[in-house]
């Protein structure tokens, strides 16, 4: 979860001769398969795609976020640059220790919904309080699930005479042998 302060009021503070805040809002954002739902039911479009997002669009989706509740429109619009900037990272953050050993995989052309991602869910037997999750940390699931569901992949021959040279080698190590 992000908390986001959101100045409400600016006062002018004649000792610096500085501009300041009195006032600050309190915004707690999840950006989740729940909030990426609402998000598409909106729009009727999906949320994951390469094209930019318009500053309704994006506006739209930080409100989807939201888990404060009864939240003053007036909040919205006092969203800077710089609370923009934390919202992206915190989007893009990995939020997981988990890495995968990368490997070239042609790019999928799926086009990928909250719907399809619910039925990931649903078919890995994922509970429904996931949708919940960061949505990264909900793909690292679903992409580890899927992971370890795949069959052994067998060894090149290789790989296989690789492997055998190391445990050759280890061998004569441990034996103090030359051959």
């Amino acid at each position: 979860m992000l908390t986001i302060q959101v100045p409400l009021n600016e006062v002018f503070d004649e000792s610096t001769g500085e501009f300041g805040s009195s006032e600050f809002f309190e915004l707690e954002l999840e950006h989740s398969l729940a909030s990426l739902s609402k998000w598409e039911s909106k729009f009727e479009k999906p949320f994951i795609n390469s094209e930019q997002k318009s500053e309704e669009e994006t506006l739209e989706y930080v409100k989807c976020m939201t888990l404060t509740p009864r939240v003053p429109l007036e909040v919205y619009g006092k969203l800077d640059r710089e609370h923009y900037n934390e919202i992206s990272d915190y989007i893009n953050a990995k939020m997981t220790a988990t890495w995968f050993a990368e490997r070239k995989e042609p790019k999928s052309r799926d086009i990928i919904t909250s719907e399809i991602i619910y039925y990931w869910m649903f078919s890995m037997n994922i509970p429904l309080e996931c949708e919940n999750w960061h949505l990264n940390k909900l793909f690292t699931l679903i992409r580890v699930i899927s992971e370890k569901n795949q069959p052994k992949k067998k060894m090149s021959r290789n790989e296989i005479l690789a492997r055998n040279r190391q445990l050759n080698e280890q061998r004569r190590q441990q034996m103090g042998t030359t051959g």
